[in-house]
């Protein structure tokens, strides 16, 4: 099991993400309300600025403050490590 630095201490199972985007557009904040609705939202951010948004095989939304592109840096190097 290959855990990922979301940021802030908070990590999340490789193996259990399937996306990590950008919270601009109009789709990714519809989803982000459904998820607060059906209590599948997890903010990570620590009130922070919203950077990217992770969706996960369970259908849980994490939000987090560092930006999608050093998410999936730390994913690629965990994978290295294999």
């Amino acid at each position: 099991m290959k855990l990922i630095d979301i940021g802030f201490g908070n990590r999340l199972v490789a193996e259990r993400i399937l996306t990590v985007v950008h919270p601009a557009s109009l789709p990714i904040k519809n989803m982000i309300a459904l998820a607060r609705e059906q209590g599948l939202l997890v903010d990570a951010t620590q009130g922070r600025k919203t950077q990217s948004v992770i969706v996960t095989d369970s259908s849980h939304v994490v939000l987090s403050y560092m930006a999608p592109e050093r998410i999936a840096l730390a994913m690629e190097q965990e994978e290295e490590h294999d």
